[in-house]
């Protein structure tokens, strides 16, 4: 395994890993919440969030996106 040629292209672009990165802070979030026990915050609200989001970065990760292409169809 190994970074793909055009990876800071990629990392910059590719809407899978900012869904990705976006799913990992609402999880974060969500361990803040368990810690800090608001009251006002339902439990599970971050968790829920980050998982819809998880799997927007799956169909992400799988559709072609035109700003990640060179002249390829």
């Amino acid at each position: 395994m190994g970074l793909i040629r055009d990876w800071p292209r990629v990392l910059h672009k590719a809407w899978s890993l900012k869904f990705t990165a976006a799913a990992g802070l609402l999880g974060a979030a969500e361990v803040f919440i368990a810690i800090a026990q608001p009251s006002d915050v339902p439990n599970g609200v971050f968790a829920g969030i980050g998982a819809l989001v998880s799997l927007l970065a799956f169909v992400a990760r799988l559709m072609a996106q035109e700003e990640l292409r060179d002249g390829q169809r």
